[in-house]
């Protein structure tokens, strides 16, 4: 484990080094929890974006985007239920002074169960090799069927106290299972408590008449109040979806893990409204039409899970995340829940309007279910970033330092050298560039020899290189370097758009979701 938290720490430097993302007010020694992307970090955040946003809208002749505002009504929230349950559980340790969520304290404690159940199996599969049968081995060595029963007997507790949200029982968890501030390294604990994690400020010219509002905690809200508008207007008949991305706030007390967590984030919401009674259905195709658009990107079907919720939303009937193994563990991703009509029942019994769907087919009117995913901008960009990132060893003893993005992903998609900064070289090579900006995201490059420039343009992920030298000059060829494999080859100026927009657009992407 400490090993791959090294591997963490490499992540968060390199993200600053290369302009993917800084601190927040880095300037004033930051701002907890909060950070800025940098230059290579927008294009990729942006890629992320265009990929989910894509596959939603373009993909779907049925789901439609809007884009709400962060400012709501303050009754919304209260219909939500966002004013009276929007709770984290939270302990302090009397010793480090620091607070923790209760709920992450106990779940951290039932992921080291597993963890050494894990080390038994990788150690037992290293011994007995292909003749090695897991199922057989988890059901009869002893440490395994120790540490299961430990994880079993801790996951039954944690779902009933986190289900009858039972303070005191969460607490007598932590003390029995022992576990300590990882500060301090003391059991010194205080009682758990709820805390409210919605933002709340002014709205109004004058103390007098001025109203208290919320920065918005999800999008999910500026959906379901603007169903009707959009259905009327879009001519829109049920199933159908309206997707949306934009930022959240939540005042995370126990906000870390560089970007997993934080106080400012960006989500993409979509909302899919069903009729009542099909919403078993709809929840099973989602959860597979999301797994695939993760698989999609390549990053091997073993780095993802399901993980079914312990605890179901006041509003859920059924619920379930992706997640995906980060160096800290299998973590969530995206969200998929059957939210049934409570949403909008809720705002059709606060609001006094009639927001119900009139059925054409059935001649009945209803109000809707809803299916609904929801993913982090900021954990998928992460999601990716981990996994791409590699310090290969090279053939020469030389180490690399490389990220192996998805090609349309990727913030910079062609860089373009010329060989030396004379005979004409940079001329040729910036007539090349300003023929390919208008297709892709392409980075001109002088500085430097040009093994420095690779090596700069593989730390940001740049899938294509291009260097142009005396022989373009004389036959329009240029030397094209592929970024995983190094490998070059001597193509055509003329074929260079045709090889490379293939396969560093979204659509190229899209086309493998069919």
């Amino acid at each position: 484990m400490a090993q791959q938290e090294d591997v963490f720490k490499k992540i968060v430097s390199h993200c600053k080094e290369y302009g993917f993302v800084f601190p927040s007010s880095d300037i004033y020694d930051g701002l907890g929890a909060v950070y800025d992307y940098g230059q290579n970090g927008v294009e990729m955040k942006n890629n992320i974006k265009q990929y989910w946003w894509q596959s939603m809208v373009l993909l779907h002749d049925n789901i439609v985007g809007i884009d709400s505002s962060i400012f709501m009504h303050p009754t919304i929230w209260k219909a939500s239920g966002h004013v009276d349950a929007f709770n984290d559980p939270l302990i302090d340790n009397r010793d480090s002074k620091k607070r923790y969520r209760a709920d992450v304290l106990i779940e951290e404690q039932m992921a080291k169960y597993e963890e050494k159940i894990a080390k038994e199996i990788a150690k037992a599969q290293k011994k007995f090799g292909d003749s090695f049968n897991e199922q057989q081995f988890r059901e009869t060595n002893p440490r395994v069927i120790e540490n299961q029963k430990k994880f079993d007997e801790l996951h039954a507790r944690y779902a009933d106290a986190m289900n009858k949200m039972d303070l005191e029982a969460l607490k007598q968890i932590i003390l029995d299972e022992e576990i300590v501030c990882p500060i301090s390294g003391t059991r010194n604990w205080t009682d758990v408590r709820q805390f409210n994690l919605m933002f709340s400020t002014e709205m109004g010219a004058s103390a007098d008449n001025s109203m208290k509002i919320y920065l918005r905690p999800e999008t999910a809200q500026g959906i379901f109040v603007n169903y009707l508008n959009v259905q009327k207007t879009g001519r829109m008949k049920i199933p159908f979806g309206i997707a949306q991305i934009g930022k959240a706030f939540r005042n995370e007390i126990v906000a870390r893990q560089f970007i997993f967590r934080m106080r400012e984030f960006e989500q993409m919401e979509m909302q899919f409204f069903i009729k009542p009674g099909t919403e078993l259905d709809w929840f099973a195709k989602w959860k597979e039409t999301r797994m695939k658009w993760h698989q999609n990107l390549g990053f091997g079907a073993e780095n993802y899970r399901f993980h079914d919720h312990d605890k179901l939303a006041h509003y859920a009937n059924a619920a379930t995340d992706i997640e995906f193994h980060m160096p800290f563990g299998f973590k969530e991703v995206e969200g998929i829940h059957s939210r049934t009509n409570f949403d909008l029942s809720q705002h059709e019994k606060f609001s006094g309007k009639q927001i119900k769907y009139f059925d054409p087919e059935i001649n009945e009117s209803y109000t809707p279910y809803v299916i609904e995913t929801s993913i982090g901008v900021d954990r998928m960009f992460l999601s990716i970033m981990c996994h791409s990132y590699e310090e290969e060893k090279l053939e020469n003893g030389e180490t690399r330092t490389v990220l192996h993005l998805p090609a349309a992903i990727a913030p910079v998609k062609l860089a373009i050298f010329p060989l030396t900064k004379k005979d004409g070289l940079p001329e040729k090579a910036m007539e090349i560039m300003n023929d390919l900006k208008f297709h892709f995201n392409c980075k001109y490059e002088e500085k430097d020899q040009i093994g420095k420039r690779y090596r700069r343009q593989d730390a940001i992920g740049t899938p294509f290189c291009v260097t142009v030298d005396h022989q373009t000059l004389e036959d329009n060829t240029v030397t094209l370097r592929y970024r995983d494999s190094m490998e070059q080859k001597r193509v055509a100026i003329a074929d260079l758009r045709g090889i490379i927009e293939d396969q560093v657009t979204i659509t190229s992407l899209l086309k493998k979701l069919q």
